[in-house]
């Protein structure tokens, strides 16, 4: 069993990359894992996530509980099982929190890997100061080294704890408002928001902005301006098509088609699709999480503890 403290600390963002690279370059297609499940209950979404690949297979159990911060308590729960593929004998559970925590991040450093401006430090503009924030920070500078990173959220306490958070990692910080976003290399979106957090014309035709912060069809940090003009990437087309409200709320809107996806992260990382992405306007990389990230970073986190135990 793996607390909290003992997940977060077994694997960096980049392991975590690696991992998710590894498990789409052995075969694994996104677009056949299954959906995940959500439950309305009373305390807010309960959310099933199983997965299955190779000699492992695996679920994630989370609630989402919009009223836990005002009690002090994260707004994201659940537990990971992970399983022996061949005999689903349980082999490790994993605190819930603390691998998404360190999944979502590590997704989106998959992506800026491929899609990110290389040869220079980027200014960074980051909205939200929760626990995503402070993973995609770090997941950014495993990546890309930063000239300044500037953090915007709805609080200014947790916009500043931030900013000084990055200061201490050696990154020049300070806090802003949405229109910093113009003269941005690199946007991260990791928010509860439901309402695009910026005007997307705002946004270079060299800037890279990551999404992550929403999985359902109504909700939505980025706008049909940066969308309509952007190279849109996803984990999955299906699931993107399913869950992802940057994209489904502009194709109602009559602004995109289905067809406006560019590509997906298993075409960048399998090189069907040149790194750097489409030349000439934004990159966007919108995620909605998926069981088969859990899976590849669990099986990850499992096997590093036991090289750990071993040495």
């Amino acid at each position: 069993m793996f607390d909290a403290a003992a997940t977060g600390g077994l694997l960096a963002p980049a392991a975590a990359a690696d991992a998710l690279a590894a498990a789409l370059r052995s075969g694994l297609d996104p677009e056949t894992c299954p959906p995940r499940t959500a439950l309305a209950v009373p305390g807010g979404e309960l959310l099933l996530m199983p997965a299955a690949s190779g000699a492992y297979a695996g679920v994630k159990i989370a609630g989402v509980a919009p009223a836990n911060p005002g009690r002090g308590l994260p707004r994201i729960t659940g537990s990971y099982l992970l399983l022996d593929g061949p005999t689903l004998r349980p082999l490790a559970l994993f605190d819930g929190a603390a691998l998404t925590a360190l999944r979502t991040p590590a997704v989106s450093a998959l992506a800026l890997r491929h899609l990110a401006p290389e040869g220079r430090p980027l200014r960074l503009v980051l909205f939200g100061s929760g626990p995503q924030a402070y993973g995609h920070l770090e997941a950014a500078l495993a990546v890309r080294g930063l000239a300044e990173a500037v953090v915007v959220a709805r609080k200014r306490a947790g916009a500043e704890a931030l900013a000084a958070h990055a200061a201490g990692l050696g990154v020049p910080a300070r806090t802003g408002t949405p229109q910093d976003v113009a003269g941005a290399d690199l946007v991260i979106c990791c928010t509860t928001a439901r309402e695009p957090l910026f005007d997307g014309s705002l946004a270079g035709p060299d800037a890279t902005v990551v999404a992550v912060g929403s999985h359902e069809p109504d909700a939505r940090e980025t706008d049909t301006a940066l969308v309509r003009r952007a190279a849109v990437y996803v984990e999955s087309r299906t699931a993107a098509l399913r869950e992802a409200g940057d994209l489904l709320v502009p194709e109602a809107e009559g602004a995109i088609g289905p067809g406006h996806i560019t590509g997906t992260l298993a075409d960048l990382v399998s090189g069907r699709m040149p790194g750097g992405g489409r030349p000439g306007c934004p990159q966007l990389f919108k995620s909605v999480g998926m069981a088969w990230e859990d899976l590849a970073v669990a099986v990850a986190l499992y096997e590093a503890a036991g090289a750990s135990r071993e040495t």
